[in-house]
């Protein structure tokens, strides 16, 4: 009879221990009987688990990534105005080429083309910070297909326990036994469990993701008003505002 090998258990074992700290803070001595039935719920979790793997990657990366002060270092403005006031153009380069940001680079445009009218650094500008706060929420849309994926793999994986389990107790009589009937089920619908205990955390973090994107894209482009209506619009009091291009998932 063929066996499986001793490398592939091990390697089912270890994954579904990673899956364990990814999605359940805590596990108490109560938990054993699920964590027993995780590691013979089937083929959807370790697909389960990749999508874990992914969210927690992609969560990690946005939180350290996507913060304020890579979008709109709060005291930047100030220390630019000063050098913009006095005519120290070259050292608002040097500045900026330091600064790692989205407002940065918006900056950096409007000191290039400082020559330019106020439509056209308007323009230059407004792709900047749209394009920017685009890319960041894109970077974060893999959250939203693990929440939509990881429940639909954890209910495909319940419907094919079902169906082993139900054959498997048509062959043995097991009809007679309600605990093997309980048992089947209990196995088939820890799919289900471990699908929705990585859906919901990914859903979660895409939402809170998504209100970062928008809270920090009005910042930047209240800083980016405020600098544009000053340098190129100083007699205007009601100038046009930059536009930010909305795009949410």
């Amino acid at each position: 009879m063929y066996s499986i090998p001793k490398k592939i258990t091990s390697l089912h074992r270890v994954s579904i221990a990673v899956f364990l700290l990814l999605s359940s803070p805590t596990v108490s001595a109560r938990d054993s009987g699920f964590i027993n039935m995780l590691f013979h719920g089937g083929i959807a979790i370790p697909v389960i688990l990749a999508l874990s793997i992914l969210a927690l990657s992609v969560s990690i990366e946005r939180l350290v990534r996507f913060r304020e002060k890579f979008i709109v270092p709060p005291d930047l403005p100030e220390r630019v105005r000063h050098l913009w006031q006095a005519g120290k153009y070259a050292e608002i380069h040097t500045l900026l080429a330091k600064e790692n940001s989205t407002l940065a680079r918006a900056i950096d445009f409007m000191v290039l083309h400082r020559a330019q009218s106020f439509v056209v650094v308007n323009n230059g500008v407004s792709d900047i910070a749209s394009f920017e706060i685009r890319y960041h929420q894109q970077k974060a849309y893999a959250l939203a297909i693990v929440a939509t994926v990881a429940p639909i793999v954890g209910l495909l994986g319940t419907v094919l326990e079902m169906i082993n389990a139900f054959e498997a107790i048509a062959f043995a009589d097991g009809m007679e036994n309600p605990v093997l009937l309980a048992g089947g089920i209990s196995m088939a619908l820890i799919n289900t469990a471990a699908g929705l205990s990585v859906a919901l955390p990914a859903l979660g973090m895409h939402h809170f993701l998504k209100n970062r994107a928008a809270f920090l894209g009005l910042h930047l482009e209240k800083h980016i008003n405020q600098l544009l209506n000053e340098w190129f619009m100083p007699a205007v009091t009601t100038a046009p505002h930059l536009r930010m291009v909305e795009h949410a998932h």
